[in-house]
C-alpha cells in the first residue's frame, strides 16, 4: 500500500469517509471541505486510516487473538475486565510496520512546518492532539462518546507513534466493549482512525461545547453553549460547572439584537493546563478566585460560536453536538469536534410526561436538574469506581462525578446525584440517554445525603434539583400532545418560569395569556429589588452579603436584577416566538416581598396583604417607584436588546382611573410608551371597578385579561386563601359570570380584545365553555389542562 491509504489531510476528507477514518474524522474533514468559507475555522490536521489500523494489526498477527479474547468474553468465559486488559495489552506490546510509521511522522512534520495559514512549530516539535475516531462512531443512533481516547499535548514523532496506539488500545476499554455489546456491534468489524489536529491553547483560555437544541426539552430554537477555563476535559468529565449560555437562533443575524437568553455563571472549580511533565501531560489547578467570578466567553464570543452551531446544523441537517475550543494565544476560536445529538433528537412524537411530587419537605441538597423527572430509592455513596460492584439495582447514586467507565452503573441506578459537573458533564449526558433524573454540580451532596438511608430526587421543578430524604409521594402524567382538538378560541398558556416555558413548548397553543415576573424575581433572584438599589438602608451586614453573594459577577447589584429578569423573560417569550406573551408587571404582595432577603427594611406588614399595597399601586408610590424603573429596564431589553417585539405587557389590580394614569406615565418615563415600537398595554380585570368602568379603561390599555380568582373574592367578598369559606369560593357563581359577560361586551364596544388567564378554565372545563358562548377572545389555562380543555370544547370530554 502507499502513504495515501494510511493517511489522508482533513482537508481531503468528506462525509463519506466514514468508514476510512471514522465519525469524528470524516466530520472535521467535512467542515473543513465544506464550511470554510463561512467562516467556520477548524484546526487542520491528518487523519490515519482504518486500513492502517488493520495493517497493523496484521503486522502484529494479533487479529485472531483479538477474536478469541472477546468470543470468550461474551461466551461467559471471560470476565469483562480481564478481557480487556488483555486485548489492549496486545496492541500495546505492537510495532507500526515501517510504513505506517513513516507516513504518519512525514504526515506530522508536514504539520509542524506550517502546512495552513496558521503559526505552527517547525517539524518534530508541534504540539497536537490526537484523537480516536472509530469507524461506527457518531451515528445518529450511536454516538459511542466518550468511549475511546483523546491525548491533548502531544510533541514529537516517539510520543505521537505512541498516542496512536494508545488510541488503537483504546478501542478495548472495559467501557467500549461493554458498549459495543449492548449497541449490537460486532467487535472485529470496527476499525480505529486517529486524528492528529493541530492542538489549540485552549489551555491559555478556554473550551466548551455546544448543542444545537436545548438538551433538556429538545427546544431546537435555541444553541446552548457551556463554558470552562482551560482545557475541554474538565467539561465533559463533569470536574467542573461551567458558564452556561442559551441563543435563540431565530434572532442571530438580526442587526443590533444580542438573543442570549440565558447567561448563568458556572463555578469554574479547576483548570485544566499543560503539566510540567513535558508531552502529553497535562494538570488540574484551581481556578483563581477572580477568574471563578468571570465569564469565560463575551457576549459577541457567544454568538459567533452560536452561528457556527447553525451553520453546522444546517449543513448536516440534524441537530448537533459540538466542542469549541479558544486559543489564547491568538484570541481564535475553534470548532475541534462535531457529531448527531443522540437523545433529543431520537425522541418519538409520543405523549409529554408531566412529575408532580404530592408532599412538600425540606431538600438536603440542591443542583442542576437534568431531565423532569422524579425517583425514589436507597442511597448508595460510592466514593471511588472500584466500588461498583456493590451498587444496588434501583438505589440512587450519589458519588463526587462520573466518567465513562461509570457506564454499567449507571444504568443499574434510580436517580444520580454528583457534587461536579454541569448540563453537558458525563453525568448528564448519560442520564438523558437512560430517562434517569440527575441532579449534578450538587455541592456538599456526599456528605449531606450520609447516613441518608432513602431519598427521593425530583427534577420535575425546573433548572434546579431536589434531593429529599425518604420516599416522597409523586404522580406521573402523560399527556397526548397527538390528538389535538381545533377550537374556535385561541389557547394560550399560564407560565410561572422560564425552564416551565420551555418545557411545554411542545404543547400547542396560540402563545402566553399570563407569564408572571414575581414568580422571576422569587425564583431566579431572591432579592428585595429596592435592597439592590438602596442597599445602604439596610443595617444587617449578614443580609448585605447575602445580596453580594446573590449578585456575584455583576459590577452594579441593579444590573444584576435587569439582567436576570430580563433573560428569564427572553427566555419565556422564545419558546413562543412570534404568537404573543403576555407579561404581567410584579404582582406580590407585601408579605410575599417581606420573605425576599432584604425585604423587611423595605416593606410594612399589613393585617390583609391581599387588598394592600400591591399591583398598581406600588408603581408611582415612592416606596416602589425605583424598583418598578428597573422592572421597565427589563421590558425594554428584552423588547430591544434581545429582539422578543412580541411581549406584550400586562398591569395587575389596576384599582382606578387616575391610578392607570400613574402607572402610564412612570411607564412612558422609563421608555415604555404605549404604543411605541409596536408595544401593548393590558390590564388585568380583577376588581369590580374595572368591569364598571370598562370603557373608560378600555381608553388607556390595549386589552383586559380576567384574573377570575381576585374577582371572585371581591365580588363574593371571600378571602380566596380561608380555608373556612372554601366552599363559598366558585367562579361559576352567578354574580361573577354575569359581571364577566358584562366586561366582554363593554370592552367589545370599545374594540378591545378580552381573555382570561385566571384559574377556573383550567379547573372547571364547562367554565370554559361558558367564555366562549360569552364571546371571550382567548382563554390561557394551566398547561396540564390544555388538552382536556380543548377536547371539552370540541365536543369530547377527556378520557
Amino acid at each position: 500500500m502507499s502513504e495515501t491509504d494510511y493517511i489522508k489531510w482533513f482537508s481531503d476528507i468528506s462525509s463519506a469517509d466514514l468508514d476510512t477514518v471514522g465519525g469524528k474524522n470524516s466530520s472535521l474533514g467535512e467542515m473543513i471541505r465544506e464550511l470554510g468559507e463561512s467562516g467556520v475555522r477548524v484546526p487542520d490536521g491528518f487523519a490515519t486510516t482504518a486500513a492502517a489500523y488493520r495493517e497493523f494489526l496484521d503486522y502484529n498477527e494479533i487479529k485472531d487473538q483479538l477474536g478469541k479474547i472477546l468470543k470468550s468474553y461474551h461466551a461467559g468465559d471471560l470476565e469483562l475486565k480481564t478481557a480487556g486488559e488483555q486485548a489492549r495489552e496486545l496492541i500495546l506490546d505492537g510495532e507500526f510496520p515501517e510504513s505506517i510509521g513513516t507516513a504518519i511522522k512525514e504526515a506530522y512534520r508536514q504539520l509542524g512546518s506550517g502546512r495552513d495559514t496558521q503559526q505552527g512549530a517547525d517539524g518534530d516539535k508541534l504540539d497536537v492532539a490526537v484523537r480516536s475516531s472509530a469507524t461506527a462512531e457518531d451515528l445518529p443512533e450511536a454516538s459511542f462518546a466518550g468511549q475511546q481516547e483523546t491525548f491533548l499535548n502531544i510533541s514529537g514523532s516517539r510520543e505521537l507513534l505512541n498516542s496512536c496506539r494508545r488510541c488503537y488500545a483504546s478501542l478495548f476499554t472495559d467501557r467500549a466493549i461493554a458498549y459495543r455489546h449492548n449497541k449490537g456491534f460486532d467487535d472485529m468489524d470496527l476499525a480505529i482512525s486517529v486524528g492528529v489536529q493541530r492542538m489549540v491553547r485552549s489551555d491559555k483560555a478556554g473550551s466548551g461545547v455546544m448543542f444545537t437544541l436545548d438538551t433538556e426539552s429538545g427546544f431546537p430554537k435555541v444553541v446552548m453553549v457551556d463554558a470552562v477555563w482551560g482545557l475541554g476535559e474538565n467539561i465533559v468529565q463533569g470536574t467542573v460547572t461551567p458558564d452556561e449560555y442559551r441563543v435563540f437562533k431565530p434572532f442571530l443575524d438580526q442587526e443590533g439584537v444580542v438573543p442570549i437568553i440565558e447567561k448563568r455563571l458556572g463555578t469554574k472549580e479547576k483548570t485544566l493546563i499543560y503539566g510540567r511533565g513535558g508531552t502529553g501531560s497535562t494538570r488540574n489547578i484551581d481556578t483563581p478566585p477572580r477568574r471563578r467570578k468571570q465569564f469565560v466567553l463575551s457576549d459577541q464570543e457567544v454568538l459567533q460560536l452560536a452561528r457556527w452551531a447553525c451553520i453546522v446544523e444546517k449543513h448536516y441537517g440534524k441537530p448537533m453536538d459540538l466542542e469549541w475550543a479558544k486559543d489564547g494565544n491568538t484570541d481564535e476560536l475553534f470548532i475541534v469536534q462535531a457529531r448527531p445529538e443522540t437523545v433529543q433528537s431520537q425522541k418519538q412524537e409520543g405523549p409529554l410526561q408531566r412529575y408532580r411530587l404530592k408532599e412538600t419537605a425540606e431538600p438536603l441538597v440542591t443542583g442542576l436538574a437534568v431531565g423532569d423527572a422524579i425517583a425514589a430509592g436507597k442511597v448508595q455513596l460510592l466514593e471511588h469506581k472500584d466500588e461498583m460492584s456493590s451498587f444496588e439495582e434501583g438505589s440512587i447514586l450519589v458519588t463526587e462525578m462520573t466518567d465513562p467507565d461509570w457506564g454499567p452503573v449507571l444504568k443499574r441506578a434510580a436517580g444520580i446525584v454528583t457534587e461536579h459537573g454541569g448540563r453537558t458533564s458525563h453525568a448528564a449526558i448519560v442520564s438523558r440517554e437512560l430517562g434517569l433524573p440527575a441532579v449534578v454540580g450538587a455541592e456538599g451532596a456526599m456528605d449531606k445525603l450520609r447516613g441518608c438511608d432513602e431519598a427521593t430526587v425530583d427534577c420535575a421543578e425546573g433548572s434546579k434539583g431536589f434531593v429529599f430524604e425518604g420516599r416522597l409521594d409523586y404522580e406521573r402524567q402523560e399527556i397526548d400532545i397527538q390528538d389535538i382538538d381545533q377550537v374556535d378560541v385561541p389557547i394560550m398558556l399560564n407560565i410561572a418560569t422560564p425552564e416551565a416555558a420551555s418545557r411545554w413548548w411542545r404543547l400547542p397553543a396560540d402563545g402566553i395569556g399570563l407569564a408572571r415576573m414575581e414568580f422571576i424575581i422569587n425564583n431566579l433572584i431572591g432579592v428585595h429589588p429596592m435592597a439592590l438599589v438602596e442597599p445602604d438602608r439596610i443595617e444587617d451586614e449578614a443580609v448585605r452579603q447575602q445580596i453580594e453573594e446573590a449578585a456575584d459577577g455583576y459590577e452594579e447589584l441593579p444590573e444584576f436584577f435587569i439582567d436576570t429578569l430580563s433573560r428569564g423573560i427572553g427566555k419565556i417569550a422564545a419558546s413562543r416566538y412570534p404568537d404573543p406573551v403576555i407579561v404581567r408587571m410584579s404582582d406580590l404582595k407585601t408579605n410575599e416581598y417581606r420573605e425576599l432577603i432584604g425585604g423587611e427594611w423595605f416593606e410594612p406588614e399589613e393585617e390583609n396583604p391581599m387588598l394592600g399595597f400591591r399591583g398598581a399601586s406600588r408603581y408611582y408610590s415612592d416606596r416602589y417607584r425605583a424598583a418598578f424603573a428597573l422592572e421597565c429596564a427589563a421590558i425594554r431589553r428584552v423588547r430591544e436588546q434581545l429582539g422578543f417585539v412580541n411581549v406584550v405587557v400586562m398591569i395587575p389590580f389596576c384599582r382606578t382611573l387616575e391610578e392607570a394614569d400613574k402607572v402610564l406615565e412612570v411607564m412612558a418615563e422609563n421608555g415604555l410608551r404605549r404604543g411605541e415600537n409596536g408595544l401593548e398595554v393590558y390590564v388585568m380585570c380583577e376588581i369590580p371597578s374595572n368591569v364598571i368602568l370598562a370603557e373608560d379603561f378600555a381608553d388607556r390599555f390595549d386589552g383586559f385579561s380576567i384574573g377570575s380568582n381576585d374577582l371572585t373574592q371581591l365580588i363574593l367578598g371571600i378571602d380566596r386563601d380561608l380555608a373556612e369559606l372554601a366552599e363559598l369560593f366558585d367562579e361559576r357563581n352567578e354574580a361573577v359570570k354575569r359581571m364577566i359577560c358584562e366586561v366582554i361586551e363593554r370592552a367589545h364596544r370599545k374594540g378591545r380584545k378580552v381573555g382570561i388567564c385566571g384559574q377556573a378554565p383550567s379547573d372547571y372545563p364547562d367554565f370554559a365553555r361558558f367564555l366562549v358562548d360569552a364571546g371571550i377572545d382567548s382563554i390561557s389555562l394551566n398547561p396540564d389542562s390544555v388538552i382536556g380543555v380543548r377536547r371539552h370544547l370540541a365536543g369530547r370530554d377527556p378520557d
